[in-house]
């Protein structure tokens, strides 16, 4: 397995070099914890759905698909307008484009309160799609003016916990509300929810107008020398050393980007199944009560968002990207394949359910860090969202396939044997477009 897991020439000692280890301590501490927090709450406004459903499907007669169905249009809006949002990106700037994304997507957050039917419902998560749309791939791009590629895992990391801590967050704040706050001002538990969960996208985006900055050369806590430091760093790594000249091919045009948007479509598929329907798996384990449901849900979401960070850690170390990944996909699926057995203690399921989560997840940072290393640096707007809006389209086909499988057949047992071959699938292609040099 050692052996395995270092087979990549990397392009570049970075990871083993340690001189500029306080310049990028003092570029993360500046812009990480601001963006993390923020990536909580989009996500958290983005999953929440899977705990009002507890409620929500009762008080509105909503069946399984067409829960379903709400979770999926959600990506319906994010796919169309991935792309568009991050060539703005590039054009305007992340301070602009982010805060433009946070106001919005707050605001069609706390509108869910709202919903009364399944059009209502439908018509908000199209926006709420839209909305956001770009606010990833745009953290991802914009790492890219600030790190190099074999940092990038590290860094990728903390974003990519914060799934994992708004799956936390969610079991620890949702189940509460829910209960607690029923009946306060007429409203049910889960409108509260929508409200309380919703706005402190608005305060961010408040925030992010004097925090963040475009680009190193106009950051003011950065002196020029510091500037020239990270400039060089990037300069030095370029796509031609990865098997694409640059310059040479856009990103419609490049069949990687197309293999790497299939890996990310299968991998999402997975992660998405894990956040959507985990509070329903829990449930479905032998808990009953609300609470006791999202508490349980902070398990598996705790130990996934330790395991993203160390894992993506000692990728980026050993410059194994792809033995990683595959190591965690792979066995991401043997995790959810032994949950279609039933294991009999609840102890054992929500173990398995454990194992699955800290892999699955831990296998999206790593991933991340490599498309870029194949991209132009014309072509990274457009290219990170290609792949991003192409892959992604697994939450509108995900969410409404399983919604149906559960529905026909009353058991999640098929839907995760289909997640556990996509995870294969997803290692299978890795090793496809990185072939070893």
């Amino acid at each position: 397995m050692q052996a395995s897991l270092n087979v990549e020439a990397p392009p570049r000692a970075l990871a083993s070099d340690d001189s500029d280890a306080a310049l990028y301590r003092k570029v993360s501490l500046r812009i990480i914890p601001f963006l993390f927090v923020c990536y909580v709450v989009s996500f958290l406004d983005r999953i929440n759905i899977g705990f009002a459903q507890l409620q929500m499907k009762q008080d509105l007669g909503f069946s399984d698909a067409m829960y379903g169905l709400g979770a999926a249009v959600f990506y319906v809006g994010y796919v169309l307008f991935e792309v568009p949002s991050n060539l703005l990106l590039a054009k305007y700037g992340a301070r602009k484009t982010f805060v433009r994304i946070m106001l919005l997507w707050g605001a069609a957050s706390v509108a869910m309160m709202g919903v009364s039917t399944p059009t209502q419902f439908y018509v908000l998560r199209f926006f709420l799609g839209v909305f956001e749309a770009g606010f990833f791939p745009g953290i991802v791009l914009y790492l890219t003016y600030w790190y190099p590629s074999l940092r990038r895992a590290s860094v990728l990391s903390f974003f990519f916990a914060g799934v994992a801590v708004a799956g936390v967050l969610g079991g620890l704040v949702s189940g509460w509300i829910m209960r607690d706050m029923a009946g306060v001002l007429g409203m049910k538990g889960w409108q509260w929810m929508f409200v309380l969960e919703g706005s402190p996208a608005l305060l961010l985006a408040a925030i992010a107008c004097f925090w963040l900055d475009d680009k190193p050369e106009g950051a003011r806590w950065l002196d020029r020398g510091e500037k020239a430091r990270l400039a060089a760093n990037l300069a030095d790594e370029t796509p031609a050393q990865h098997g694409q000249p640059a310059g040479k091919a856009s990103y419609f045009t490049n069949p990687r980007v197309y293999l790497f948007a299939l890996i990310y479509f299968s991998l999402t598929c997975a992660s998405l199944t894990l956040s959507f329907w985990m509070p329903l798996m829990i449930r479905d384990f032998g808990v009953k009560d609300v609470v006791m449901v999202s508490l349980y849900s902070v398990i598996p979401n705790a130990i996934g968002a330790v395991a993203v960070i160390l894992v993506a850690r000692q990728a980026d170390r050993r410059a194994a990207h792809r033995g990683f990944f595959c190591a965690c996909t792979v066995g991401g699926a043997l995790a959810l394949s032994a949950l279609t057995l039933h294991p009999g203690s609840l102890a054992a399921a929500l173990a398995l359910l454990s194992m699955a989560t800290a892999l699955i997840f831990s296998a999206l940072p790593i991933f991340w860090a490599i498309p870029t290393r194949y991209l132009a640096q014309g072509d990274r707007a457009g290219g990170i969202a290609m792949i991003s809006s192409v892959g992604i389209t697994s939450g509108i086909a995900g969410p409404w396939a399983i919604g149906q499988i559960k529905t026909a057949t009353g058991s999640m047992d098929n839907a995760l044997y289909l997640l556990g071959a996509l995870l294969v699938l997803s290692a299978v292609a890795l090793l496809a477009a990185m072939r070893r040099r």
